[in-house]
């Protein structure tokens, strides 16, 4: 005698893709919003490596010019 749990049909078959499509778009949006926060918080360049640009220039920035260059650098992320 032949018991039968689950019967495979069409829905469980569009659920679990349903479930797949979720998790993927999901996992896509929390992703970018994660690594968004990261570079917001931990930006790839410092005011100390600004110094340092400004530097091999020959130029003594001032503390008003490193400023606009990290907010020019900071606006300049918010296009993607």
């Amino acid at each position: 005698m032949m018991v039968i749990l689950f019967a495979f049909d069409g829905a469980w078959l569009g659920l679990t893709i349903g479930a797949l499509i979720l998790g993927l778009i999901g996992g896509f949006f929390g992703a970018r919003a994660f690594f968004k926060k990261q570079l917001r918080d931990h930006p790839p360049i410092t005011e100390a490596q600004i110094r340092a640009m400004y530097a091999s220039m020959g130029k003594k920035p001032s503390e008003k010019q490193v400023r606009a260059t990290m907010n020019a650098l900071k606006r300049g992320g918010d296009n993607y």
